[in-house]
C-alpha cells in the first residue's frame, strides 16, 4: 500500500493544489493514482480541483467517487461541527474502509486533510490521529507568509509527538504574505530549527502552467523521501 497524507499548517494554505499536482506527477510516472478527501466541508469540491490538476474527469473515476469523498457536508466549518449541523456522525470505520478500498485498486492514494493539522471529525478524535492509525507518511503544506515559522514548527511538533513519518514541507506563497526577505528566509529557518526538509516553494500565480512546472522538482523530492521511508520499513 502506497499513500501520502497531505496536511496543512492552516486552512487555505494550498493543500488542494499540492494534492492535485502531486497526483498529476505520480500519474505521469506511470502510477495509477487516486486522490481522497476524507471529509469535505463547504460548497467547493476539492476532488474536482484534484481532477482538474490531473487532467482527468469524474467519469474516469466512476465506481470510486464515493470512496474518494466518504463524507461531505454543506456547512463551511470544522468536520465535527459540519456533521452535527447536518444531523450526521462521521465514523472512522467508514473512512478507513473507503481508504482501504482505494488502496486495493490504485498504486498510490493521496489523501488531502481538512483545514489545519489538529482538526476534529468528532468530539473525541482528530483526523490526523486516523492518519496515524493508518501509518500514513505526511507531506506538510505551509502557507509562506509572516507567521509561518510559528505555525509550521507547531505543526511539526504535533506530528513528531505522534511519532508520524514526515516527508518534508512544501511552502506556498500566499497573498499579502509580506516582503521577499521573509518569504526567502522562512523555509531556511524552519528547516534549520526542525530538521525537516524544505522541499520547495510554490509561487503566487494565476498561471496553472507555472505551478505545474515549479512543482515538478518538488514531486521528485517527495517521491525520493517516500522511497527512503519505504526502504526503512521492516519486511513482513
Amino acid at each position: 500500500m502506497s499513500a501520502i497524507f497531505v496536511a496543512g499548517t492552516d486552512t487555505g494554505v494550498g493543500k488542494t493544489v499540492v494534492t492535485g499536482l502531486l497526483a498529476r506527477n505520480l500519474s505521469l510516472r506511470g502510477y495509477r493514482v487516486a486522490t481522497q478527501k476524507w471529509v469535505q466541508t463547504g460548497s467547493a469540491s476539492d476532488l474536482d480541483a484534484h481532477l482538474r490538476w490531473m487532467g482527468r474527469r469524474r467519469a474516469e473515476c466512476r465506481g470510486f467517487l464515493r470512496a474518494m469523498v466518504p463524507a461531505a457536508f454543506a456547512a463551511p466549518v470544522s468536520p465535527h461541527l459540519a456533521a452535527e449541523l447536518g444531523g450526521a456522525r462521521i465514523a472512522a470505520s467508514s473512512i478507513r474502509r473507503a481508504f482501504l478500498r482505494l488502496s486495493r485498486h490504485f498504486d498510490f492514494v493521496i489523501v488531502e486533510g481538512t483545514g489545519g493539522l489538529l482538526v476534529p471529525f468528532s468530539r473525541k478524535k482528530l483526523l490526523i490521529d486516523l492518519a496515524r492509525e493508518l501509518d500514513l507518511p505526511v507531506l506538510l503544506v505551509a502557507g509562506n507568509r509572516l507567521g509561518a515559522i510559528n505555525h509550521t514548527l507547531l505543526s511539526l511538533e504535533a506530528l513528531k509527538a505522534r511519532k508520524m513519518k514526515i516527508l518534508g514541507v512544501v511552502f506556498n506563497n500566499l497573498p499579502g504574505a509580506g516582503n521577499r526577505l521573509v518569504l526567502h528566509d522562512n523555509p531556511k529557518i524552519i528547516e534549520s530549527l526542525s530538521g525537516q526538509r524544505a522541499l520547495g516553494v510554490l509561487p503566487r500565480t494565476r498561471r496553472p502552467g507555472t505551478l505545474i512546472k515549479r512543482f515538478a522538482p518538488v514531486a521528485e523530492k517527495v517521491l525520493a523521501a517516500y522511497e527512503r521511508l519505504d526502504r526503512k520499513r521492516p519486511e513482513a
